[in-house]
């Protein structure tokens, strides 16, 4: 019997990693190293919770962010699992689409988004698109009057909120590429107002709501709570004073999960606990019906279920200074602590019962220094061959993957009891080469010189 962990695996009688109770040395021998695997029970309860809670409040959705991890075999559990899906890319669209996913449930982001991909989406019948921008307003409207469609809309308000994450995922902030500035006063002039304005005097576009993302990997409920109570005096404010005929919130995503022990992350329960409580409080003190609220959770659904799997190819020991661990992968299929410097657990997955009384570094194949997985954990005495399991790796990681050395990108594979089949093949030399073009004049031994 293999007991359960609390970090998503189990382990066998011998110390040895089971994802949902297939040993990780029978993955790889299968499906090569490195190997992303995702483990659908966890998938499926993640989705089971969001869509549990949030459906205690009155007329609520789920979009899943597509931008954390998206292949067309994970849209079609998202669709089973009766979930909207969030598009920021025509990329993701066409995605989604190629999966038969339903044009009505999607809602399309996107602070650049191209007039093909806006062609596109007028032309499937995404249910929202999601307006970032003044310029986009304009683009839209015009788009939509060739189409002859009616696109339903929100506008992406900034609040000017700050949670405590790292600044590269913080969203909300008046400093922000995203969404449109709301001020101090939600009642006075601003950007958003502006924008909802130049939305309302369209004979186009309808405005269905608002929407604001403040940031991703929060654990605090305080920012959320803040950001919807501002949210929704700003709304009171466009139906009030505008005689906007608006019906939705959508609040975004953001929620953290836990990477390391310390980490304390909110539940789902409490995460949208907060979130549906500040609405309709406010609602009933601004003296307007609660809106439909929406959430577009990525990384808490899909991050848990991931653990990516590494063989060591070489070890080097520097005495008093730091051991090293190199791997068959690295900022090329994770990058997440080149840019961020995020940690993850590592864990020598074949070597479970062992004493971890070693501290390792362990660094990726790149030629760069930055190229590293993990810094000083502490592992049993690696050596070539064996295998590491990096933990939480199922968001922001094969979805932010590269080509960088012309390195191939793993394979990833869902993974359930009693089976297992991939999500993503393992790239070839033949992928990498199939975009790439010789021009005419470098096809013969011929030099051209200037004349």
């Amino acid at each position: 019997m293999a007991p359960g962990h609390s970090d998503g695996y189990q382990v066998s009688a011998d110390g040895v990693m089971l994802l949902a109770r297939h040993d990780v040395r029978e993955l790889l021998a299968r499906f090569g190293s490195p190997l992303v695997v995702l483990q659908e029970e966890i998938v499926r309860a993640q989705c089971q919770a969001y869509s549990r809670e949030i459906g205690k409040a009155p007329l609520a959705r789920v979009y899943y962010a597509a931008k954390a991890f998206l292949t067309t075999g994970f849209c079609r559990l998202i669709e089973q699992e009766g979930l909207g899906l969030d598009v920021s890319s025509g990329g993701e669209l066409a995605t989604a689409l190629s999966a038969w996913f339903p044009p009505e449930r999607i809602l399309m982001h996107g602070n650049a988004k191209t007039v093909p991909e806006l062609e596109l989406a007028l032309a499937v019948g995404v249910s929202r698109i999601v307006i970032d921008n003044f310029a986009e307003i304009d683009r839209l409207d015009q788009l939509a009057a060739q189409a002859d469609c009616h696109p339903r809309v929100l506008i992406r308000v900034t609040p000017g909120i700050k949670p405590a994450t790292h600044a590269y995922v913080q969203t909300g902030q008046v400093d922000s590429k995203f969404g449109f500035n709301l001020g101090q006063d939600p009642s006075a002039p601003s950007a958003a107002e502006e924008a909802a304005r130049r939305v309302l005097a369209s004979a186009r576009l309808r405005l269905g709501g608002l929407h604001c993302h403040i940031g991703s990997q929060i654990f605090d409920a305080q920012p959320f709570e803040t950001a919807a109570r501002t949210l929704m005096a700003f709304y009171a404010h466009l139906q009030q004073d505008l005689g906007a005929n608006i019906t939705e919130l959508n609040m975004g995503g953001g929620l953290g999960i836990g990477y390391q022990p310390s980490d304390q992350p909110l539940t789902v329960a409490a995460h949208l606990e907060t979130l549906r409580t500040a609405v309709l409080q406010a609602a009933t003190a601004l003296s307007v019906e609660a809106p439909e609220l929406s959430d577009e959770p990525g990384r808490s659904i899909v991050g848990p279920a991931g653990i990516t799997l590494y063989t060591v190819q070489s070890t080097k020991q520097i005495p008093g200074v730091r051991n090293y661990a190199a791997v068959d992968g690295g900022m090329t299929d994770n990058p997440r602590h080149a840019l961020y410097q995020a940690r993850h657990p590592v864990l020598a997955a074949t070597r479970l019962h062992e004493a971890a009384d070693t501290l390792w570094s362990i660094s990726g194949r790149c030629c760069e220094s930055g190229d590293m997985l993990a810094k000083d954990v502490a592992l049993p005495g690696l050596q070539s061959g064996d295998v590491l399991a990096v933990l939480a790796t199922g968001a922001y990681t094969y979805s932010m993957a590269s080509n960088y050395n012309r390195v191939q990108r793993p394979a990833v594979v869902l993974a359930g009891p009693g089976r297992v089949d991939l999500l993503a093949r393992r790239q070839t030399p033949e992928d990498l080469l199939r975009l790439d073009h010789i021009p005419a004049w470098l096809r013969t031994g011929d030099t051209p010189h200037e004349s």
